[in-house]
């Protein structure tokens, strides 16, 4: 008969006494922290899954806290992404174009939402608009490289069934934040955003295709106003304007959240803000 206390085994002698035995090395290395009494260890984040909820409340709350930011960024960045898509509207062939380019327009957006979620962690923002987009500046070049790659991963998926582009916007859901935050280079972000969906991949899923529900629902509202309005091209593209710059904020927000949240349940380190600018004062000193 075995007895285990604490985190040793005992076993009985020839001489009836009770010899202590030291545990093996690999159930030392498993055994779980903070459950009293249990003798088992268990790798940070091992049970832990993203709050779907969790990330969708807090997406919202910052969008209603940070609205005065956010909806000006997205109006300029989204301007041309209208212009584009109203002139590949109705092509099959053109549609990985489109889609590529609203890629690459959600991600640089992504990436300048990434810093504003990060300045607001302690629930106050210190960086202005300019300061946000200044902070974005150093890591451009590899969200367009990331976002091209993307666009056109995810629009060849959606031709090949549907399926392998979802699954590709879920794997690489997080890549923005990653290159921002951790500085990463354009193919080391891809494996890194499916290293930290591993595990929550279905959360992923559902967070983003709320946003993407959300997304189709608004602007179906905008386009049929358009129309009703007047069936022109130019009110085509503002109402598209407007649709984009009330909902990239959703998803560009989604993606931070989720990128922070992921972080948390993997035990990683804590997100770096950015570093002020040269000859600029540091907020929060």
């Amino acid at each position: 008969m075995v007895e285990r206390g604490g985190l040793e085994n005992r076993w009985p002698s020839q001489g009836g006494s009770w010899v202590r035995i030291p545990p093996p090395p690999l159930f030392a290395a498993t055994t779980r922290i903070g459950r009293v009494g249990l003798g088992e260890v268990e790798a940070p984040g091992m049970n832990r899954k993203l709050d779907v909820g969790g990330v969708l409340s807090q997406t919202f709350s910052t969008y209603g806290a940070q609205a005065g930011v956010l909806l000006p960024l997205a109006f300029t960045l989204f301007l041309l992404v209208a212009v584009i898509d109203d002139l590949v509207a109705g092509s099959l062939l053109l549609f990985p174009l489109g889609l590529a380019v609203s890629v690459v327009a959600g991600t640089l957006y992504q990436g300048m939402v990434v810093n504003l979620v990060s300045d607001v962690q302690d629930g106050r923002r210190d960086s202005s608009i300019e300061e946000l987009v200044k902070a974005t500046m150093p890591v451009v070049l590899p969200l367009i490289g990331a976002g091209l790659l993307a666009g056109l991963g995810i629009g060849i998926g959606f031709l090949l069934l549907v399926v392998p582009g979802l699954i590709l916007m879920t794997l690489w859901a997080v890549i923005a934040p990653v290159i921002v935050v951790e500085r990463s280079g354009v193919i080391a972000a891809f494996g890194r955003s499916r290293e930290l969906v591993r595990g929550n991949a279905w959360q992923v899923f559902w967070a983003i295709l709320t946003v993407v529900v959300i997304t189709v629902v608004v602007g179906a509202v905008f386009a049929a106003i358009a129309i009703a309005i007047s069936d022109t091209v130019l009110m085509r593209i503002l109402f598209n304007v407007i649709a984009s710059t009330v909902t990239a904020p959703i998803a560009a927000l989604v993606a931070a959240v989720i990128y922070f949240r992921l972080r948390e349940i993997k035990g990683s380190t804590p997100p770096l803000v950015p570093e002020p600018a040269a000859g600029e004062a540091d907020p929060t000193g």
